[in-house]
């Protein structure tokens, strides 16, 4: 194979297939704590509104889709967005095929190469890739219980301003239950976002996978219903909310900007079948049901590995999360998160090493241990209660032979 004829985004990544790691993919032994599959048994019943789609929409859901998505469905999430703070139109809405497809076409928008763009450290790990394939210097600022360094990012800017080099095009983050941490910025800290990056121009992308998975708490504002200059571009997604197979999210932002972004967009629009059978499935007395569900069931398994984790893995810090799907664990000084990882998937426990979830080697985790080389992030939304005690009880077993 001529491997000079390679892309230099393609170039550098590796050959190797990679382990399996979806539910369909693994042995019936293999508990899967690595990713935040949903829990089969909270996947809601959609064969009627399937038909319907298939029948009174036949037209509509096996044809092209328009590249913007379905008029009633991006009005429909105007409408819930509105409810929850922000002032939005189905002109503010494109419909992606998930949140990552949104994430993509975001970059395909502001990126070129060699421009520079702002993640939390840690952040979420899949981006990291997707930012890195458009030839995009990732730099990072601290995150810490309260969210996003503020204070870190205004000195970042600072500092690029003054050795004259361009301020990053956008800054990234999960402010409600952060991926992979958990913790949900605090609503100072996210004026003081918005606020500086307005003033500075630099466009922010909010990425809100888990805004109603909330267990515990009262909801914050969320950064587009703060925005007041169009500095905010919302990603959202029903893949945590109804189900991740159905591929459909959306982008939230200036009219001008959804414009451009439909231009650069390589399908032909999202699926319409699943978007009708979505459109169908929230405005009926379904949904909000079904949302009461997902919060009740996703607590319960928070709550279990809670439970399990402090009593099995007392060593590890870990902080309580309201919502969300994960549990970001610190092990004492000089404990290998790697190493741990790799010996929980030899013993059928898949989990996520802290290290995956840093763009660069300096890091800049609060408790000042480099790149969380001794954390790891553990997913409590796809496994039972029964093998949650037994996913960490293995855990706990290797943890005592490594520590030992």
């Amino acid at each position: 194979m001529n491997q000079g004829a390679l892309a230099c985004r393609a170039a550098g990544l590796s050959t190797a297939f990679p382990a399996p790691h979806f539910p369909s993919e693994l042995d019936a032994d293999v508990i899967a704590f690595d990713s935040g599959f949903a829990y089969p048994k909270v996947l809601p019943e959609l064969s009627q509104f399937a038909i319907n789609a298939l029948s009174a929409h036949r037209e509509e859901s096996l044809q092209y889709a328009p590249p913007q998505g379905s008029p009633e469905l991006r009005d429909w999430i105007a409408g819930y967005m509105n409810a929850d703070g922000c002032q939005v139109s189905a002109d503010h809405i494109l419909i992606a095929g998930g949140a990552k497809h949104g994430i993509d076409l975001i970059c395909r928008l502001l990126l070129d190469e060699g421009d520079s763009l702002v993640v939390t450290a840690p952040t979420y790990f899949t981006c990291i890739p997707i930012f890195r394939s458009f030839g995009a210097h990732v730099l990072e600022v601290g995150h810490d219980a309260e969210g996003l360094r503020v204070d870190e990012l205004a000195a970042l800017f600072n500092r690029l301003k003054a050795a004259g080099t361009a301020l990053p095009k956008f800054v990234y983050n999960v402010v409600d239950f952060h991926n992979p941490t958990g913790a949900t910025m605090t609503l100072a800290r996210r004026e003081a976002l918005v606020e500086l990056c307005a003033r500075e121009g630099v466009f922010i992308v909010e990425d809100n996978p888990y805004r109603r998975v909330r267990f515990t708490g009262e909801a914050v504002p969320t950064l587009k219903a703060l925005d007041r200059d169009d500095t905010v571009i919302h990603v959202g997604t029903f893949s945590k909310l109804i189900a991740p197979g159905l591929r459909i999210g959306w982008v939230a932002a200036h009219p001008e900007l959804i414009a451009r972004m439909m231009q650069l967009k390589s399908d032909g629009g999202a699926c319409p079948f699943t978007q009708r059978i979505i459109y169908d499935f929230c405005r009926s007395g379904a949904f909000e049901a079904h949302v009461t569900k997902v919060q009740a069931v996703y607590r319960e398994h928070r709550d279990r590995m809670l439970t399990a984790v402090r009593r099995w893995l007392p060593t590890a810090a870990i902080d309580e999360p309201d919502g969300g799907y994960y549990l970001w664990l610190d092990f004492p000084p000089g404990f290998d998160g790697d190493a741990f990882a790799a010996e929980a998937a030899a013993r059928k426990v898949n989990i996520l090493a802290g290290s995956r979830f840093f763009a660069g080697p300096g890091g800049g985790y609060p408790r000042n241990r480099g790149p969380a080389a001794n954390s790891v992030r553990l997913s409590y939304s796809y496994e039972t209660l029964q093998r949650i005690d037994e996913g960490v009880e293995r855990l706990a077993r290797i943890y005592a032979k490594m520590a030992a």
